[in-house]
């Protein structure tokens, strides 16, 4: 990737409303993600127990669990439009940080295989 970038002002305040956009979609999604702890109603035998207790487990509290994950891409998009907030000038500056950690969240979306310096 060259040193140098240049994105018009009109391109980046569209990235940064659509970033706005995702983010309002996110914090909805965590409003969800804290009602999945509630996993009630499967009933009283043990197996309905531990049905419940994996739903639990799957909701939060695991990196992998639901509400991590709605974290997780909370934490990156944020970042990522604040990057082009300020101009895009930090974009180059965060760019592989931001594409190493959207492939650590999920390694089998391919992010980051187009992006030698985020390896």
């Amino acid at each position: 990737m060259s040193g140098f970038l240049r994105l018009e002002p009109e391109i980046i305040d569209e990235i940064v409303r659509i970033c706005d956009i995702m983010l309002a979609d996110f914090e909805k999604s965590r409003a969800t993600t804290g009602n999945l702890l509630f996993a009630d109603g499967f009933g009283d035998f043990d197996s309905a127990k531990q049905l419940a207790a994996g739903y639990r487990r799957k909701a939060a509290g695991t990196p992998e669990s639901a509400k991590e994950r709605v974290e997780q891409f909370i934490e990156v998009l944020t970042q990522l439009r604040d990057a082009f907030a300020t101009g895009g000038e930090a974009f180059l500056d965060t760019e592989s940080d931001w594409a190493r950690q959207l492939a650590i969240i999920d390694p089998d979306n391919g992010t980051g295989n187009g992006h030698q310096n985020a390896q």
